[in-house]
């Protein structure tokens, strides 16, 4: 795939579009969140089972059912349809969360959902023969990551400011936002100089051969949970026990998963694709390894917002104590948590 079209998008210009976007459609999110119901609208993932979608095929939701609109290659834009509306919940990177809560989006987390482990990481390449060895390799370098605002844009920035670059020198570096399917091709081609693999993309990228890896998100900050499910909070003012009944049965999936022999849920995702008839194929489900939750049943923990919380104080992106991380989230709803609260 060519770059030659793209544009670069800075980070603060993305972010400055959504939090103009979020604010804008507040009316249209009320209306749309002023009902009570069981069946949650969602967005799902091309080629992938979502830990939904198999809680739902397990019979692990309850009254809960799912409703399918469409897909999506973004947690931001997941959870910025979320805020306004579009769908019921969404899914991102827990400093997407932050940022967008920041703006005043009435958003709260229930349950983590995919994070970092020593199976489920994801790893920075560039090929084998590239100069880039360490932090400072990376200024001026163009590196290719499914989205902006993202959980690999953080993990690129954090990483910088860790091995000792200043804020200026690490806004040298150039993310471009490419679809993870052309991540490996765009690099191979020189297109962009380094590329954020994770899953399928990074297994398939390192068994072709001629790329090194030169850091990961798990080398420096080891097993996390990365991101949670959001729903509005006037959503769930009104449907209390409709999310409850979802968080208990993504916190269930969850645990199932730790104990399910891999190859038996990865046949389970695989029947279930075939089954929903989306003209997509199951490959990629082979590459499953983890979902990489830290917290039993998706507990959330308050580093896992506080983290990525002092990085947006840091870049400026949030004022300082403007947010408090333990107002972003709740662990209300999930069992494994003991019925305690941090709302």
């Amino acid at each position: 795939m060519s770059t030659a079209g793209i544009t670069p998008t800075t980070r603060r210009r993305f972010l400055s579009i959504l939090a103009t976007a979020t604010a804008g459609s507040a009316a249209t999110a009320c209306g749309a969140a002023a009902r009570r119901t069981t069946t949650l609208r969602y967005q799902g993932w091309t080629g992938q089972v979502t830990l939904p979608e198999l809680a739902q095929d397990l019979g692990h939701l309850g009254r809960v059912d799912l409703r399918w609109v469409g897909n999506t290659i973004s947690g931001p834009q997941d959870v910025q349809s979320a805020a306004t509306g579009q769908v019921d919940f969404g899914g991102a990177f827990n400093g997407a969360v932050v940022k967008l809560q920041s703006t005043g989006a009435p958003l709260t987390s229930v349950i983590g959902y995919y994070g970092t482990d020593k199976e489920s990481y994801t790893g920075f390449f560039v090929p084998r023969n590239s100069p880039v060895k360490g932090p400072r390799d990376l200024l001026g370098r163009k590196v290719g990551m499914n989205t902006l605002g993202g959980h690999s844009e953080a993990v690129l920035d954090l990483y910088l400011q860790r091995k000792g670059l200043s804020e200026e020198e690490a806004k040298r570096t150039e993310p471009l936002a490419l679809p993870p399917v052309n991540h490996e091709q765009s690099l191979r081609q020189g297109h962009i100089d380094v590329a954020a693999l994770s899953g399928i993309f990074r297994d398939k990228a390192q068994a072709a051969g001629g790329l090194r890896m030169v850091f990961s998100d798990h080398d420096f900050l080891g097993a996390f949970t990365a991101g949670t499910y959001v729903f509005r909070d006037d959503f769930v003012k009104r449907n209390p026990d409709t999310v409850r009944d979802f968080t208990a049965g993504i916190a269930r999936t969850i645990e199932w998963s730790r104990e399910t022999p891999r190859d038996q849920v990865i046949d389970r995702f695989t029947k279930i694709i075939q089954a929903r008839r989306r003209n997509e194929n199951a490959d990629a489900v082979r590459y499953w390894r983890s979902w990489g939750v830290a917290g039993k049943g998706g507990v959330i923990a308050d580093q896992e917002f506080g983290t990525w919380l002092a990085w947006l104080e840091r870049e400026g992106q949030v004022p300082k104590g403007k947010v408090r991380s333990g107002d972003l989230y709740t662990n209300e709803f999930n069992p494994y948590a003991g019925g305690g609260s941090r709302r």
